[in-house]
């Protein structure tokens, strides 16, 4: 697995060498984009707006806008000098939190952590203690030129680092538009929203979700490919134009609704006659 990162970790006076493994990867089919007429690929060229020039890496330089068409220049030795200063250091866990007390808006991205050399015990100590308390470990890490804010907790028994939002980079609810200040909702929905909740509630496994689109793709790439006829999914159940909150509701329910058994006293009938017949045979 790829290190992506090198450092230490330190809780109290206790410090960890470690190494950063990226823990998730994107698996989106990146398609090219490319001229329609003869199929060659299109390549996006850095041209200045004002010179209508093609520029080399050398003739760019980084720069913050801090109103409408002016900027402050940043030499690359000097971001590179901010740089070094922070990604040396070592990332300290600040506090100790229940995981419940995070809302999940503020995720963003998984790190597993492994030791580095003779760091094996130490951080068997953090995985334990962190097991034993059922706290996350709160930090900040410097990745790719970003300060990020980071918590820390055991996963199958192995520490993962999860990047999170600062406060002011989650947007406010306040500023999300038409969203209903009351409840204006009869107990009998409500009950019957509950009861559709309770009829689609199960345990929680990752295995049974897939991305259907990314695998249908795939699929059509493949047919393509090898000239094959292309086939179409299967059609999903037509949505029914059901306008009624209640109606809804109980549309749902009724198609969640898990098959009840055929009863067996269809078959048991034939059987109870053929007996009563063998009887009578006996008599006479």
């Amino acid at each position: 697995m790829h290190t992506m990162w090198k450092g230490s970790i330190s809780f109290g006076l206790v410090n960890i060498p470690i190494k950063l493994h990226t823990a998730t990867q994107d698996k989106d089919i990146k398609l090219r984009t490319l001229h329609k007429k003869c199929h060659s690929p299109v390549k996006y060229e850095k041209v200045c707006s004002v010179c209508n020039e093609e520029l080399k890496p050398e003739e760019i330089v980084k720069a913050y806008e801090y109103t409408k068409g002016k900027y402050v220049v940043l030499e690359e030795d000097e971001l590179e000098k901010l740089r070094k200063e922070n990604e040396d250091k070592a990332v300290e866990i600040i506090d100790f939190v229940k995981m419940d007390e995070i809302d999940p808006i503020f995720y963003n991205r998984s790190y597993y952590m492994s030791p580095n050399e003779g760091g094996g015990k130490a951080y068997s100590l953090l995985r334990k203690a962190l097991k034993e308390s059922q706290k996350v470990g709160i930090a900040k890490i410097v990745i790719r030129a970003k300060e990020q804010l980071a918590l820390v907790r055991v996963y199958e028994n192995t520490l993962v680092m999860e990047t999170i939002h600062f406060p002011d980079e989650v947007r406010s609810v306040a500023d999300v538009p038409s969203v209903p200040g009351e409840d204006k909702v009869t107990e009998k929905e409500l009950d019957t929203a509950i009861m559709l909740i309770d009829q689609l509630t199960t345990e929680f496994e990752p295995e049974k979700y897939t991305d259907e689109y990314r695998t249908a793709l795939l699929e059509l790439i493949e047919s393509k490919r090898t000239g094959q006829e292309v086939v179409t999914s299967k059609e999903k159940e037509p949505v029914t134009n059901v306008t009624d909150l209640m109606e809804a509701l109980q549309a749902s329910i009724d198609r969640t609704k898990p098959e009840t058994p055929k009863k067996a006293t269809a078959t048991k009938e034939p059987v109870k006659r053929k007996r009563t017949t063998t009887k009578k045979k006996k008599e006479a």
